[in-house]
């Protein structure tokens, strides 16, 4: 069996600071990598254009 899913590195980000206050920019960012409230949590693939987003937003967030 040849799972391709398997093979995909992966990184958990998890919202630590609240979005309040932040660019629209910042806040659509958190959006776009899956995080809603304050300590939730997403799991995304492991992508150039994760990281990027990560990078931008890294006083909210935290990677696990």
């Amino acid at each position: 069996m040849n799972d391709k899913s398997a093979d995909k590195k992966t990184v958990k980000i998890k919202l630590v600071k609240s979005v309040a206050g932040t660019r629209e920019s910042h806040r659509a960012t958190v959006r776009g990598l899956g995080l809603r409230k304050t300590q939730s949590v997403s799991t995304l693939e492991d992508t150039p254009s994760v990281r990027g987003m990560i990078e931008k937003v890294s006083y909210l967030v935290k990677v696990l």
